[in-house]
């Protein structure tokens, strides 16, 4: 479904991708790890658009989609949701949503589908008027996914989903991610929770300096030692 070839890119005069390249498998969880600097968010930024490539492709579907701005790998049914809140924090969860799907010429179908994330994700639905600000950071964490997925997207690009959740809310956002892959949605992870990430993924990949140093079904690298020893310090069997 997605494809990198050979990309360059980074930020002024600093180079992070160093030729990166790697193919995503369509209906598939695939789980982004390595050491701190290697590209990951970076990586993200370059196939939605918001990081100037220098050189390279990007394929979605055999389409050349190099240097899309955001709205256009909007249309091309790809979503991202970045690391950390982004969130609209005094507006209510019901506006939060109406924002995610602003960029739609079809605001009635926008309205259905809000009723239908919130019908997958009932809290939205119980706390639709409450401030975003009020919610749990699992909560919040729910929105940001929900209102990624108002305009359907073949291909979800989540960037640590597990950030400031307690044990329980990162199960329980890992099981939407499943749910979702099961729906047939594409999801391209990056996750510092290395081993309960590469547990629920289909594929594993490691970048190393900007490029694509091992990638295998992700329970062949769970149990790899030179996925921990080399890139994350330590065996993964060994983490707590």
């Amino acid at each position: 479904m997605l494809e990198l070839k050979d990309i360059f890119g980074g930020y002024g005069k600093m180079t992070i991708l160093n030729g990166t390249s790697f193919k995503i498998d369509r209906g598939t969880i695939t789980t982004v790890i390595g050491p701190n600097g290697a590209g990951k968010s970076t990586v993200f930024k370059a196939i939605f658009g918001l990081l100037r490539i220098r050189s390279g492709q990007i394929l979605l579907d055999g389409t050349n989609v190099t240097s899309n701005t955001p709205a256009r790998m909007l249309s091309h049914g790809v979503s991202y949701v970045p690391q950390g809140r982004n969130l609209f924090p005094m507006l209510s969860v019901r506006h939060n949503l109406e924002i995610g799907g602003i960029s739609s010429p079809d605001q009635a179908k926008i309205r259905r589908r809000i009723d239908a994330v919130m019908d997958q994700f009932p809290i939205l639905r119980e706390k639709a008027d409450s401030q975003a600000i009020t919610l749990s950071g699992g909560q919040q964490k729910q929105l940001e996914i929900a209102r990624a997925l108002l305009l359907e997207p073949r291909l979800i690009l989540i960037d640590e989903p597990s950030i400031g959740l307690s044990p329980q809310m990162i199960n329980e956002t890992f099981r939407t991610l499943i749910r979702l892959r099961d729906e047939g949605v594409t999801i391209l992870m990056v996750e510092q929770n290395a081993k309960a990430a590469l547990a629920m993924s289909d594929y594993g990949l490691v970048l190393e300096q900007g490029r694509a140093r091992m990638y295998d079904k992700a329970d062949k690298l769970l149990h790899d030692p030179r996925v921990g020893q080399l890139f994350l310090g330590a065996h993964l069997e060994e983490e707590a």
